[in-house]
């Protein structure tokens, strides 16, 4: 009979034994991986910011590599996905924004006196420049005149109440809203992108640079420009106070500059007005009556009892989420966002989007979503809570037109254009001052999707630095076997 000890062993190597076979072996692909990637992370350029990273096995659901993975770090664009995601989601793929065109009044002959009322709807695209659509406020203007409509004998009124009046959101740089294209302020009637273009060209030296702007006299231009002798470079400058419709151009041009630049308007509303009496106008058709923001007057409308005259539908939301993330547009991803809340506000979006978060399982606590672009320095989200919503949005039903609406590497006239060309990344990139994320999709070397997320906050060195980094840790997802590591 052999000693108690004897016993004691054997079961303890028995248990050791199954144990063994129940765990991976100790060097594997993963472990593998984690060596790679954190062997780029530890180079000289990994120290100059914080990282956040998040990789996941999605055939497994499960993450395979995280850094960081539950720090809030600034996602700048690749809010967006949070966006675009929830967009498909709640509203759909097929979901189309309806803006429309009502008459309150009486018809007299050629005279329509009453008020015409144009109702907006959030609608991101109205007369985008994006789109080689028809501009739908002067298509409805020529309507009315091949109607044999002469003269508006009231007023001409533009309501933007499908949306809250949230122009900008809270930690947007005041610099970029009042003089940058692509932080134009949000609405619930917004056209042509809510921006002005000025063109600049040169004329004779000591003399002031021609301007022209489309469209035309909705801003005070204050040209103090001059054309310089120089053959090389522009120095003209764009002087603009927030909340006010004037620019001032100070500087000079070289001899041959000619050039253009565009610049946000601070009103969708009187913006979209004064393009329709403009188009109007120029159809022939009399307005005697003022442009009216509907949130001014004491009774604003109400469309009970009333038919449209016109509807103009946008493209499907499907459509545009991919300029939302493939060329990172700030006004479609502001509008959208908006436009998921009940009440068109900031605040009910991002009530919205959490509900949406959670019914997908994903963690929303550490997340902090000021608006819908990114552009706001005060939102905030973990890297594996935007590593878990696009793992979830690989499978959902709506997973063609959310990876249709991601950057391909290398893929023309996209933010991927110049990066990972040939690589099968499909992603979204986001960049501030300090700031360059990445997320999206690759596959491993065994053929297994994987999502991935890469933060880069807070430094201070070259950005190139930063993205050629981000591009080895995503590239070298694609030489690991995920398959060997179960």
């Amino acid at each position: 009979m052999p000693p108690p000890y004897s016993r004691l062993s054997a079961l303890l190597l028995l248990m050791a034994l199954v144990a063994g076979l129940a765990l991976p072996p100790t060097s594997t692909a993963q472990d593998a991986l984690g060596d790679r990637l954190d062997a780029i992370l530890t180079g000289s350029t990994g120290d100059a910011a914080i990282w956040g990273l998040y990789v996941h096995d999605i055939e497994h659901d499960q993450p395979v590599y995280a850094h960081n993975a539950e720090k809030a770090l600034t996602p700048a664009s690749n809010l967006k996905v949070f966006t675009t995601a929830a967009a498909l989601d709640i509203l759909g793929p097929d979901h189309r924004y309806e803006t429309t065109l009502y008459f309150d009044g009486t018809v007299e002959g050629t005279v329509l006196r009453g008020d015409l009322i144009i109702r907006g709807a959030g609608d991101p695209t109205f007369g985008s420049t994006i789109f080689r659509r028809p501009d739908p406020l002067r298509r409805w203007a020529r309507q009315l005149a091949e109607m044999g409509v002469t003269r508006i004998d009231g007023r001409v009124i533009g309501d933007a109440r499908a949306l809250a009046y949230q122009p900008y959101a809270e930690g947007w740089d005041v610099a970029h809203v009042a003089r940058e294209a692509f932080a134009p302020p949000s609405g619930g009637l917004v056209h042509r992108d809510n921006l002005v273009r000025i063109h600049l060209r040169a004329t004779q030296p000591g003399q002031p640079a021609a301007v022209r702007d489309e469209p035309s006299g909705y801003f005070t231009i204050r040209n103090h420009t001059t054309t310089s002798t120089r053959g090389a470079g522009r120095f003209a400058s764009v002087d603009r106070r927030l909340g006010q419709e004037i620019v001032d151009l100070r500087g000079s041009v070289t001899r041959n500059y000619r050039g253009s630049f565009r610049i946000p308007v601070a009103d969708p509303t009187a913006f979209t007005l004064y393009n329709f009496h403009v188009a109007l106008e120029r159809a022939g058709v009399q307005v005697d009556g003022p442009l009216v923001d509907a949130s001014s007057l004491s009774s604003p409308p109400t469309y009970d009892g009333l038919d449209p005259l016109f509807a103009h539908y946008s493209p499907p939301i499907a459509e545009i989420i991919r300029y939302i993330n493939k060329e990172s547009n700030n006004l479609f991803a502001e509008q959208v966002f908006r436009t998921l809340g009940w009440d068109g506000s900031i605040e009910g979006a991002e009530r919205r989007v959490r509900t949406f978060l959670r019914g997908a399982g994903i963690d929303s606590r550490g997340l902090h979503l000021l608006d819908g672009s990114g552009l706001s320095r005060k939102s905030l989200v973990t890297p594996a809570a935007l590593g878990q919503l696009l793992a979830h949005m690989y499978t959902h039903e709506a997973s063609d037109a959310f990876r249709a609406s991601l950057a391909g590497g290398g893929e023309r006239r996209t933010t991927l254009q110049y990066r990972l060309a040939g690589s099968g990344v499909e992603g979204k990139t986001g960049s501030l001052q300090g700031v360059r994320t990445l997320s999206g999709y690759t596959t491993a070397a065994d053929g297994r999707p994987l999502a991935f997320v890469v933060f880069a906050n807070n430094f201070a060195i070259p950005s190139y630095r930063i993205r050629n980094l981000t591009d080895s840790l995503v590239l070298a997802l694609s030489t690991a076997s995920v398959a060997e590591a179960r």
